[in-house]
This record gives structure tokens, C-alpha cells and sequence, in this order.
């Protein structure tokens, strides 16, 4: 029996008592990621990325070992609750325009306290003010540096269109708005390198794309490990009790860890490990959250219809943004389909071995977006469901 036929077994008789559509996150896994991020931390702590996540029991879990952090969490009504369960170190990874959410953060002391806003524009600042309805607390800030590399005098542009705020000076001059603007106190600067984070450098099946991929991830890490450093430099001149740097994500841990100037490590999806994450040379992950779907029905020889199972994740849409049947091994989607809202149908040699009522185990293809789909997970230890726990959608909470 392979792993995954191991794997399989597990889930099925943890699951035996359960009608699928049905989420899991198996906490053998779930830690091991967790241990495996810290070690490529290489003793930086790490901020969990709660968009990756997107339940508090599993916040809880990870934020409870030695070397987890804080949380980055992605609108700020959802940092407003995070901080009121408890959670005392809370920064918002995106501008907001919740106005709101801003009166709430500036009229409450523990909220302004726990809670840092990001921006990269002083029109932010001014919509704050605008928002405060006579809360008077100071709103910590964080400014956000575009980390794309650009080449060719600015012609070309590698990397997510993010922060205005690219070279030091234009930081530093933002800086110093945030530092002579009243009710507002300089505490953070981050940068997200997605090109190098969110993108696999080892393509299956495509060598020459993956070294093409590596060579402009070892350019741009050059590039930003320089000017990141140059930022770091200019900010401290006008804020120098700067809290923290915070850079990196899943894909890039131990580059990013290896920089002086960052003081902290901001991942997630490495925690359950999305097929998106596949295609790493420097790590391997074990999937730790998956879903199934139930047999429904069995048109033919080769073929198994499943319940539902379409649900792709956000970004530019392509086939890598679809989750992948995992479970059992050899399964593959009808290409005149694909994955149906209501059903899906699945072709391979191992339909020929389901039957109705049984279960296929999907993985997604990002990490806390599949918590969009379900109001619980099930938190498998071996082969028993030890614990059932609420996501964000089963708390009532959908922030986006």
C-alpha cells in the first residue's frame, strides 16, 4: 500500500461516520508543515497569514508553539474580531476602506492596541480621520513596499501590482507624512514578494519554464534583499522604533529569514499545503487539508460522478486554479467538463472501484479559500476525527 492508499484509508474510516461534502485538516500534517516553516525560519518568528488559515481553533493551535508570532489577517473587520477573541498582535496585510471598522478601531484603546492598518498612500490616512467619529486612540501603521522587480529602465515588471511605494526615498517620504500626521504612530514596514513566494519554481512537465522561473526569482531576491535593506535604513532614520519588518511567505521563508533587515516571517498556505505549493525545489509540504465529495452516480466503465466539487480559486483562471482529485490515486477530470457546481464527473481505472456513497478526496488549489466552502473542519488524528471545529463561514463570518 502506497502512502496515499494509507492516507486514503485513514480518512475513510476517520470519516466512516460522516455524509460527505466533508473538510479535513489532518493535525499530523498540519504540524509537521508548522515545524518544517520554522526551520526554514531559521529562528525569525513567523506571523501567520489568516487568509490562509481562516479558523480560529487552527490560529490557536499554531500560534500556541514556540516561534509563531502574531497574525496578518486581510480586512480589517476581521482584525477588529480577531483582536476581540483575544488575539493581541494583529496586522492588517491591506489597505481598507471601512470606514466602519475605523470608528470601532479608533474609539476602542484594546482594539487600537492589538491591531496595526497598512497603507502606501496619505489619502489613507485622510479617509482614517474621516472615518474616526470622535475616536481618538492612535492607529498604529504600517507602510507597504512594492517588491516587484522591474528591468529595462521600468518596462518590464515582474511581480503583483501591490504598493505605489518602490524606491526608499518615495518610502521615506511617507514615512515622514505618517510621523507628522497627529493620531497616527509608525510601527511596521512590509513586503510581500509574491513573485517569488507564490510561484513554484519546478513546473511539472515544463524544464525550461522552471529554469526560467528560477533565474528570475534568484534576480529578484537579489534586488529586493538590496533595496529592502536600503528601505529598512531610510524609515529608521525618520521612525527609529520601528516594531518590526516583515517579508517573506511560504515559498521564499528561508530567503527572505536570511536578510538583516527583516525582523519577522509572514506565512500560511504552508500550513496546508495547496496543490499551488507542488512545485517547490527548496521544500515539500504533506497535504494537510483536503475535502471529498460523495459517489453519486457510475455512467460507465472508467467513470464515477461525484457531488459538486467546482470550486476554483481566485487569481488569473486557468487549470491550476481548480482543485485536483487526489484520492483514490488515477482519478482526472473529463476535459469537455471539468469540476461541476452540482456534479463532476471523474475518469480512470480506479472509478472502477467506487461505489455509490463513496467518498474522492479533493485538494484545493490555495489554502484558506476552501474554508469558503465548509462551516467545519474535522481535525483528524491517525485514523479518528478528534475534533470538529468551526471555519470563519461556520462562525458566521464572511469578511470577503
Amino acid at each position: 500500500m502506497t502512502a496515499r492508499a494509507a492516507d486514503r484509508a485513514r480518512y475513510d474510516r476517520a470519516t466512516a461516520h460522516l455524509d460527505a461534502p466533508v473538510a479535513i485538516v489532518d493535525l499530523e500534517a498540519f504540524d509537521a508543515n508548522a515545524d518544517d516553516l520554522l526551520r526554514r525560519a531559521g529562528g525569525k518568528p513567523v506571523r501567520v497569514a489568516s487568509k490562509s488559515v481562516r479558523c480560529r481553533a487552527l490560529l490557536e493551535r499554531v500560534l500556541a508553539r514556540d516561534g509563531f508570532a502574531g497574525i496578518m489577517s486581510f480586512t480589517l473587520a476581521e482584525s477588529l474580531w480577531l483582536a476581540r477573541s483575544g488575539f493581541d498582535d494583529v496586522l492588517l496585510a491591506y489597505p481598507s476602506a471601512d470606514r466602519r471598522a475605523f470608528a470601532e478601531l479608533t474609539g476602542d484603546p484594546k482594539l487600537a492596541a492589538a491591531v496595526s492598518v497598512m497603507i502606501d498612500d496619505p489619502a489613507q490616512l485622510r479617509l482614517i480621520d474621516d472615518a474616526r467619529r470622535g475616536g481618538t486612540e492612535e492607529v498604529r501603521v504600517c507602510l507597504e513596499l512594492d517588491t516587484s522587480l522591474k528591468l529595462l529602465g521600468g518596462r518590464v515588471r515582474v511581480g503583483a501590482r501591490r504598493s505605489p511605494l518602490h524606491s526608499p526615498e518615495q518610502v521615506a517620504e511617507m514615512a515622514r507624512t505618517v510621523v507628522r500626521t497627529p493620531g497616527f504612530r509608525l510601527v511596521g514596514i512590509m513586503a510581500y514578494e509574491g513573485h517569488v513566494a507564490g510561484v513554484g519554481d519546478a513546473v511539472a512537465g515544463r524544464p525550461v519554464r522552471s529554469r526560467a522561473i528560477r533565474l528570475m526569482q534568484a534576480t529578484a531576491r537579489r534586488e529586493l534583499g538590496r533595496r529592502r535593506a536600503e528601505v529598512v535604513r531610510a524609515v529608521r532614520d525618520v521612525a527609529p522604533d520601528l516594531e518590526f519588518v516583515n517579508g517573506g511567505g511560504t515559498g521564499s521563508v528561508q530567503y527572505t529569514a536570511a536578510e538583516d533587515a527583516v525582523t519577522e516571517i509572514a506565512a500560511g498556505s504552508g500550513l496546508y499545503q495547496p496543490r499551488l505549493f507542488d512545485n517547490y525545489t527548496s521544500f515539500r509540504g504533506r497535504p494537510a487539508a483536503l475535502f471529498a465529495q460523495p459517489v453519486v452516480r457510475r455512467p460507465g466503465v472508467g467513470v464515477v460522478t461525484v457531488l459538486g466539487g467546482g470550486y476554483p480559486a481566485s487569481g488569473a483562471a486557468g487549470p491550476d486554479r481548480l482543485p485536483v482529485p487526489y484520492l483514490p490515486e488515477g482519478l482526472k477530470y473529463d476535459p469537455q467538463e471539468g469540476p461541476g457546481e452540482v456534479q463532476t464527473p471523474l475518469l480512470g481505472s480506479a472509478a472502477d472501484d467506487l461505489l455509490i456513497g463513496d467518498k474522492v478526496w479533493f485538494r484545493h488549489a490555495k489554502a484558506g479559500e476552501l474554508c469558503e466552502r465548509f462551516d467545519a473542519l474535522h481535525l483528524i488524528e491517525g485514523d479518528r476525527v478528534t475534533a470538529t471545529v468551526p471555519t470563519y463561514r461556520g462562525e458566521g463570518h464572511t469578511f470577503l
